[in-house]
Parts: structure tokens; sequence; C-alpha cells
């Protein structure tokens, strides 16, 4: 009729988890029951993550020659109470263990003054009833005040009260159990037939079992009372169930009565398999399959009064029926604790817990619920009390100063908005119209010498792709999407492309001219515009080649980098192949470096018009501003990368602009009288 006593240890691990205690003593009978629970509850405790300070065994005190172990207890359970840092303890035993622990810390401290021996939550196994007797119905209990008890579930029975109210020891003829009662509860003695003395204490019949105190009988229907109680209305319907069955049975095969006297005991057990009703108190009663009742645990908080009474407060209910985890029930508001608490939730633990933004480090040698708190490392937080780790937070987050929580990462990218952005912009511009005002005066004075020579279309090409140029750094410093990634390079790309090779072909042009002025030359034929828009043309769709190879292979496209910058995501392009990105820089590199040479190879021919000292200049300077650009890059990212391409950009076509139009433009503006051929020729 009594519950397993395993269901009462998933209940005690979860009240320990409810409460957060993770370090506890143990007190345990010194018998074979006791061994059986510390053997089964030591590893359950582990497993949950739940210590225990110290295990203490309590035995019986029955004979004087103990009186030295009992002493080496006494000192023990007194220095394990005051040096433990476990302010709950769990008891298992008999009620006779209460009674022992009570002793004990009697003998420690009569006058109760340690706050420390008491200051601590007791949690009892339904196996302890918590009475006293003799002479420590005068000791103070409160030691036990606010104590946690598992006890088997009783409730209130219609009637059972007024028994108790109206029970007396002489109304039952030669009632021996409820003389005993009598005797053991109010300390005195009945008269024996066999003794002709009267006793020195004789009980007094007119009292009532309500007088005594609560710790010496308790009014209340206590767990094995009830399941007595249950027992014998179980026992009850199974003979009712058997008397019916058999009756049938012999009336209607003889038409007679049936004698019951041959009944045996053992035939009511498969009556008592499955047998299910509801008792007086409105409870239904369930024996299952193997004839054991399905009831649980009533979870109860002791109260002690100033003159030493006391009241079982029932807070919550063990159900071995209900889900996983969810079989204990507690009403935290109900329990009182001890005073020494200020009503303020007790706390047993090892150490402190390790707060938000820590985590626990293991200490070697101690047992797991003892541990040092090591603030998170960098970049990682923790989130709650006693994380075993802490961890990073989502990549588009980062760590608080406090490392206890995470921020959302802002985005970041180089924009017309910010002073970089509208410095670079505002460059980009003014060299846009700067260009524009060279292409302008060019146009105007197209029909003088200085403009017509080296061929005033190839310069006008130039001049426009300078200005697409310097238009096309504009796209770096938008938001980087779709669009803007595929086009950025590619516009990049064919300007300078267009750009570079229009430089080439005036460097050679300059060289095929000279070439055919020699007698009975053969390069006369290649000497006109044919041959150097043949040179632009060429070079310019090998590199729209390169480009869509690139961008139907592996294009640009819009990504957000989470990990270079600490708290900022950066929006970027992703150049997709970065093979094919370095193949479109070198081309062009590969085109500079052989304007370079061939300017710099015709820089000293006679002629009236050479343009190759400036060329040669302007190619040092484009080359000098990308080599340098390849490490720059890089070695930055972010906005910072963005930046440094942009400057590339601006600082190149810069260089061609001003090597190679800004001397034909001084003279052109301020110089007007030297744009003669004669001047030209005096002049070289």
């Amino acid at each position: 009729m009594v519950p397993k006593e395993d269901h009462q240890y998933i209940g005690i691990i979860q009240l320990l988890h409810h409460f957060k205690w993770t370090w506890i003593g143990i007190f345990a009978v010194d018998n074979n029951n006791g061994e059986n629970f510390l053997q089964k509850m030591q590893p359950l405790l582990s497993k949950n993550g739940i210590c225990s300070s110290f295990v203490q065994i309590i035995s019986q005190l029955t004979h004087i020659e103990d009186l030295s172990r009992v002493y080496q207890t006494i000192l023990v359970v007194y220095i394990n109470m005051m040096n433990s840092k476990a302010n709950a303890f769990l008891v298992y035993g008999e009620s006779w263990a209460i009674l022992g622990l009570r002793a004990y810390t009697f003998m420690i401290d009569p006058e109760s003054k340690e706050t420390a021996l008491f200051r601590k939550v007791w949690i009892m196994t339904a196996q302890i009833d918590f009475i006293l007797s003799g002479f420590q119905v005068s000791w103070d209990l409160q030691m036990f005040h606010g104590a946690i008890s598992f006890n088997v579930h009783s409730t209130d029975v219609a009637g059972f009260k007024e028994f108790l109210q109206t029970i007396n020891p002489l109304s039952v003829s030669r009632d021996g159990f409820l003389q005993d009662v009598w005797e053991q509860s109010f300390d005195c003695s009945f008269l024996k037939p066999e003794l002709e003395e009267m006793p020195s204490n004789p009980c007094p019949v007119q009292k009532k079992l309500e007088d005594l105190p609560a710790p010496l009988f308790e009014i209340e229907m206590t767990g094995q009372s009830y399941s007595v109680y249950n027992a014998v209305y179980s026992v009850a319907h199974a003979l009712q169930a058997l008397y019916t069955l058999r009756f049938n049975r012999k009336t209607a095969m003889m038409g007679k009565k049936s004698d019951h006297s041959d009944f045996q005991a053992y035939q009511l057990h498969s009556f008592l398999q499955g047998i299910s009703f509801n008792n007086s108190a409105g409870e239904r009663v369930f024996l299952n399959k193997k004839g054991e009742a399905t009831g649980g645990f009533d979870v109860t908080n002791l109260i002690i009064f100033p003159n030493r009474s006391f009241q079982r407060v029932r807070v919550g209910a063990l159900d071995p029926s209900a889900p996983k985890g969810k079989e204990l029930f507690i009403d935290e508001d109900v329990i009182v604790w001890h005073p020494a608490f200020n009503q303020v939730h007790p706390l047993s633990r090892c150490n402190d817990p390790c707060f938000p933004g820590s985590w626990k480090k293991g200490i070697e040698g101690n047992q797991f619920c003892c541990y040092d708190c090591v603030q998170c490392p960098k970049g990682k937080i923790s989130n709650q009390n006693d994380m075993d780790d802490c961890f990073e937070c989502p990549d588009d987050h980062y760590p608080n100063e406090e490392k206890k929580g995470c921020i959302l990462k802002s985005v970041l990218f180089l924009t017309f908005e910010e002073s970089l952005g509208i410095g670079l912009a505002s460059i980009a511009l003014c060299f846009f119209f700067l260009t524009s005002w060279v292409l302008g005066t060019f146009i105007k004075h197209r029909d003088t010498p200085i403009v017509k020579a080296n061929n005033r279309s190839l310069t006008y090409t130039l001049l426009v792709s300078l200005q697409l140029c310097f238009l096309s750094s504009l796209l770096f410093l938008s938001q980087p999407g779709k669009v803007t990634c595929l086009l950025r390079q590619s516009a990049f790309g064919f300007t300078f492309t267009v750009a570079i090779s229009s430089v080439l072909a005036k460097t050679i042009t300059v060289v095929v001219a000279f070439m055919a002025t020699k007698p009975g030359s053969q390069m006369r034929r290649w000497v006109g515009k044919r041959l150097a828009f043949s040179i632009v043309l060429s070079c310019f769709l090998l590199q729209v080649c390169i480009c869509i190879l690139w961008l139907s292979t592996s294009p640009p496209f819009p990504e957000l980098d989470m990990h270079s910058e600490l708290q900022e995501m950066i929006l970027q392009c992703n150049e997709g192949s970065a093979f094919f990105f370095y193949c479109v820089l070198g081309y062009m590199g590969v085109l500079a470096i052989a304007s370079f040479i061939v300017a710099f190879l015709a820089r000293k021919l006679p002629d009236s018009f050479n343009e190759a000292k400036f060329i040669t200049f302007s190619m040092l300077a484009f080359c000098s501003v990308w080599i340098s650009f390849f490490p720059a890059y890089l070695s930055t990212k972010g906005k910072a990368m963005v930046a440094v391409e942009v400057f590339s950009i601006l600082a190149s076509s810069a260089a061609l602009l001003g090597c190679i139009f800004l001397p034909k433009c001084y003279i052109i503006v301020l110089r007007p009288e030297l744009n003669h051929r004669e001047q030209l020729i005096k002049r070289n």
C-alpha cells in the first residue's frame, strides 16, 4: 500500500534542483536500510550535479560502553555542521534518527546559542515519524523549524478525529494496545491484575489524546494510518468480490447457499490485483496487476511553535505517474523557512554562483560542485549563472562590456555621407570637371598644331576614358548591391583599358611615324588612324572577354564580413573569383608596362611633336601607384580596402591627365604664341 521508495529518490533530486541546492549534508541510519539508501542515492546525486559535503552515519544509542564512540560521533557532527557550507541536510532513517540528531545537538549546545548549528534546512524521508518521547518533550525543537518532509500521501477521513476524541482505554474490554498507547503518551501506568501494588503514577483515564502536544501525538491521520485504512478496505472489497463470485457459482450449480468456511487467504490475491474503488474520503484507490498501490507522497513543511507544538503544512506533492521530470510539484510561496534565513530562499552551495560573464572552472582535488569563477575570454559570453563554459555570440552580434549578453553589430560600408567618402567623391568630381575642361579646351583649339599632333582622335578617346575612370570610382562609394558589385570592377577595367591602350597607341604611332620617314621604309602603309584604333579596339576586346568569363563563371556579389571587425559587419563586394580579378588588373599592368617601355625607347626621337617623354613619366607614375596598390590592398579590410582602390584609381588617372595634358594646356591657354608650327620646331 506504500509507494516504492525509489519514487521518493526522484522527488528528493527534483526538490534539490528546484531550490538549486547542490551542496548538501547527508545523515543516514546505521543499518541495512541506511546502507542501501546511500548506495542508491549517492550515484543519483552525482549524476544530477549534486555533491555531498559529508555523509554521517547515525547510530542508535543503546549501550553505555559505546560512550566513547558516541562522543566521537558528536564531535564529527559538530565539525560538519559548523564548517560545512551546506545549508540543506538530507536525513534518512527512522523516528529514532530524529531523536539522535536532537540529542547530538543538545549535547553540543544545550541552550541553542550557536546560530550556525540551527540555520539549516532539514529534508526528511517518508520513513521518519516526527515524534519525541520521555524527557525529550521538554527540549526546544526550533532547529527543525522549516523542515521539508516527504510523507506517504494521506487525507482527512470522515469520523477519524471524532473517534480519537471519544476513545478511552477502558471503553474496550482488555484492549492492551490502547493501554500501551496511554502509558507511553501520558508517561503513566495502569493497574496490572498480577500486581497487588498500585502504580506510582496511575493513568488519567479522563484525559483524551487530543490533549497531548503534537510532538507526542498527531491528531491528524498520518500516511501510514491512511495506508492501513486503504488496505483494510481493499481486502474488504476483494472479499466481497470473492464471496459474490462463489455465491453465484454455487447457487447456479446446486441451487443452495454457499459455505464460505473453506476460503483461503491466497484466494484473495487475484481479486486484489487491479482492484479499484473510491474510499470514504472521496479518493480513488487503485492496485495494479502486481497488487501495488499507485499513490504518491505529500511534501510537508514543518512549523514549530514556541510552546513546542508543531504543525505540518502541505506545500507540494510527488506523483510518480506524472510525466518524467514533472513528478514533483512545490508551492514555494507557502513554505516557512527557519527564522535565521529571514524568510529568504536559503542557499546550499559549495561556493557563490558564477554570475553571467564568467564560467565555472573546476578546482583540482575537489568535487565538481566546488569551482572558481573565471571571467569569459575575449569574444565570448555567458548569460546564465554557473555556466560550464562561455560561448561565442552569433556572427552578427558581439559581446557587451560585461560579457553577459550580445549586441547586434552595425552594418559598415564606405558611403558618400562620411568624411572619407565625401573627400574621395569630391576629388573624383574635381578631376572629372578638370578633364572635361581639358577636353573642351582641346576641342576648342582642335586646329592648332599641338592638338593635331599625335592623332587628335586618340587624344579625345583618352580624355573621355579618363572622365569615365574618375566617374567609375563613384561606384565604389555607393552601398554594395548586386548591380553595383557586378558593375564597378567591370566598369573600372573597361575604362582603364581604353585609357592605357590609347596611350599605348599614341606611343606606337610615334615610333611608326619616325620609322616611316626613313627612305624605302615599309612602315608608311601603317601610318594613319587605322593602326591606332586597331590597337585600342583589340586591347579593349581582350579585356571584355576576360570580364565576360569572370561574370559568367564566378561574378562578384555583395556579402557581410562579420569577423574582421569586432563590433561591426562590413558590407562589401566579394570579388567572386580572385583569379579573374587579378587577371583584369594584371592585363592592365601589362599594357601599362608595354606603354612605358615603348615610350621610354621613343622619348628622344627627333620629332617636333613627340609625346613620348610625357607618356614615359605618366606610365612611370601609373605603374608606381598600382605596384604599391597590391600590398596596401591585401593588408587592409573593410572601408580601408575600398578607399585604397578608389585612391589608386584617382591617383593613376590623375597621373595620366597631369603628365600628358597639363603641359599642352599650359601652351594652349597661357602661351598661345608658342602654339605654332615654326615655334614648336624651334623649341625642339
